[in-house]
């Protein structure tokens, strides 16, 4: 299964390492927001590894709501609960706090090399979120993020499949949109998802910026310098592959 090398089971729950976590980000995603550093003093798990981790188990549906409950740290012992209806799965940890909550109906398939591609389509995506989109879109808007600690993060994903046998899916973003309030920002990316040069779903992502303040060139300058440096020293920073811990 593809995401095997992005956790361990221990005593029947999964758990993620940061060095797992942040190869994820980093190798797969090209995510390399320092949040997902391991030596991060917040560090956090990437919401698009627990987006993998629930299609591979539990299959892709033609209608899928992702909604990030609460940050998940390194290490925490988590459960894949799903209701018995099975149109509602819960990532939780031993004391029942929620960290992803998803949603599904319509169609489903299971087969894993349809969600590998899927998968590896969908998080790829992040990728370009930094500096390609928020970039302009912040600058647009006059404001930035703290440039000593970017903060980032999922608050809900959602898709809806025409077809789920997509070969070489693609997601092509159709609109940026960014609403500020106060120190928080507000951000809806919106993708058409294609396969063979047609439209075949359509895939909407929301951040939440946190800590904005008035848009410095300088500063983002540096900021951007910073992101290709560690793209560019991506061994050094998580992209080997990090050791199994025992039980996985």
């Amino acid at each position: 299964m593809f995401p095997e090398q992005f956790f361990s089971v221990q005593d029947g729950r999964v758990v993620i390492s940061a060095p797992q976590a942040s190869y994820f980000a980093k190798a797969i995603a090209g995510d390399f927001n320092p949040i997902h550093d391991p030596d991060a003093r917040r560090f956090c798990v990437p919401g698009d590894l627990l987006f993998t981790l629930v299609v591979s188990r539990f299959g892709l549906s033609e209608n899928m709501t992702f909604k990030f409950r609460n940050l998940l740290g390194a290490g925490v012992p988590l459960e894949f609960r799903k209701t018995d209806d099975g149109d509602t799965i819960h990532v939780v940890d031993e004391a029942g706090k929620i960290y992803l909550e998803v949603s599904r109906s319509g169609g489903l398939t299971q087969d894993q090399s349809t969600i590998e591609e899927f998968s590896r389509c969908y998080v790829a995506a992040s990728g370009k979120n930094f500096p390609h989109t928020l970039k302009p879109l912040m600058e647009s808007h006059g404001v930035m993020f703290n440039p000593d600690r970017p903060m980032v993060m999922y608050e809900s994903m959602s898709l809806t499949l025409n077809q789920l046998e997509a070969s070489h899916p693609e997601l092509e973003l159709n609109n940026a949109h960014l609403e500020v309030a106060g120190k928080r920002g507000n951000v809806t990316l919106d993708y058409h998802l294609r396969s063979s040069g047609n439209t075949v779903g359509e895939v909407s992502k929301r951040l939440v910026l946190g800590g904005l303040r008035e848009y410095c060139p300088e500063a983002m300058a540096g900021i951007i310098e910073e992101f290709y440096r560690l793209k560019a020293r991506g061994t050094e920073w998580g992209m080997e592959t990090p050791d199994q811990p025992a039980g996985a």
